[in-house]
């Protein structure tokens, strides 16, 4: 199926500002998504993933049958599950040669370089059992279960979507127990990435990708209601994320936005942070579509839309480079702006290279369908 340039791109800015956002030193990130919205680039990468969900299956069952789709979404999930082995492991691995080379880093924690290589068949087997997370790659945890439960739940969703959404709102409003009952090796319980409340932003996503054709017509005829909200919606998330950065009077304002909200918790799906990534999704997608269509156009925008289309190689191969930054950064201690924004720079440019090659790889056929 054809490919909409102008998500490739958010894709590709979403794991650049993931990358940014694990280099504790980095200069860049004060140019990453959270410092703009209450949500992150998490919320913006889950949203855009459920949405190509929802657009490939609809467009597999067409053509193929339901079965087919079904099984397309159980061998993604395992690749992802291959994706966060495999990328465990060569995160633990580099962290190890970094502390052997006398490079300190923070993006990750230290026992994972002593643990793959004093216990590395237990290493691998808590990884493989998604018993253990490595942080920084925690989300494609979320992701296997997400995937692996698709060929069960899309079609629930596709053939009851109201009884479907009300149960995943029942879910997202059960989400921290449920997530403690989990046996896991956190102290409290479950995964980082709680899938029963994160599941209702994939899920959002599917249904947008899946329903699109159907609702956006009676939603285009309230376009100016619906964007007046959003773009409220929005300017207070904008508050909440920026205006500490204008003194005293800035920040005693955005305490009291902040405060108005309560606690606003990332890792069960806050429904402050849910209904922000919901309100900037509409801004994206109708009164903004043109403008991003043209940035998509720009050598940037190709640049972003390919690290985009990399897919899970980007993603693990951003982890790795966040790592490895930051490790840059803090070697030797007391690195100025100039030689943080150096590494930065190297950084992106080095995704960049590496989602090209894997991109143009050998034997890759040369019209692939778009990837959920």
């Amino acid at each position: 199926m054809s490919r909409i340039a102008w998500l490739d791109m958010l894709r590709g800015y979403a794991l650049l500002c993931i990358m940014l956002n694990h280099m504790p030193l980095g200069w860049l990130r004060q140019f990453t998504l959270g410092n703009f919205a209450v949500f992150d680039a998490a919320e913006l990468f889950v949203l855009l993933s459920g949405f190509l969900v929802g657009l490939v299956w609809i467009k597999v069952e067409a053509q193929d049958g339901r079965r087919t789709a079904q099984w397309r979404f159980l061998r993604r999930a395992a690749q992802v599950w291959l994706a966060l082995v495999i990328g465990g492991v060569l995160l633990a691995l580099l962290s190890r040669g970094l502390f052997a080379l006398g490079l300190n880093h923070t993006a990750i924690w230290s026992e994972y370089a002593r643990w793959i290589v004093t216990y590395p068949l237990p290493y691998i087997g808590t990884l493989a059992l998604l018993w253990m997370q490595p942080n920084l790659l925690d989300v494609l945890a979320l992701y296997v279960i997400l995937l692996g439960l698709a060929p069960v739940t899309v079609p629930m969703l596709l053939n009851r979507p109201l009884w479907f959404g009300a149960g995943s709102l029942a879910l997202w409003l059960a989400a921290v127990p449920l997530n403690a009952a989990l046996p896991n090796q956190r102290v409290e319980g479950g995964l980082l990435f709680n899938p029963f409340g994160w599941q209702m932003l994939f899920f959002a996503g599917v249904a947008m990708g899946a329903f699109r054709r159907r609702f956006m017509p009676a939603l285009l005829r309230r376009a100016g209601w619906i964007t007046a909200l959003a773009a409220g919606v929005s300017l207070y998330s904008l508050g909440m994320a920026a205006l500490w950065r204008l003194g005293p009077g800035g920040k005693r304002l955005a305490d009291v936005m902040w405060n108005a909200v309560g606690v606003v918790d990332k890792w069960s799906l806050d429904g402050v942070r849910f209904a922000a990534i919901i309100a900037a999704s509409w801004l994206v997608a109708v009164p903004c579509a043109p403008a991003l269509a043209m940035m998509a156009g720009t050598r940037l925008g190709r640049a972003a839309a390919l690290i985009g289309r990399g897919g899970l190689f980007s993603f693990v191969a951003c982890v790795l480079l966040s790592v490895l930054g930051d490790a840059l950064a803090m070697n030797p201690p007391g690195a100025g702006a100039l030689r943080r924004i150096c590494i930065d720079i190297w950084t992106i440019a080095a995704l960049w290279l590496l989602s090209f090659l894997w991109m143009n790889r050998p034997g890759r056929r040369r019209q692939m369908p778009a990837r959920a």
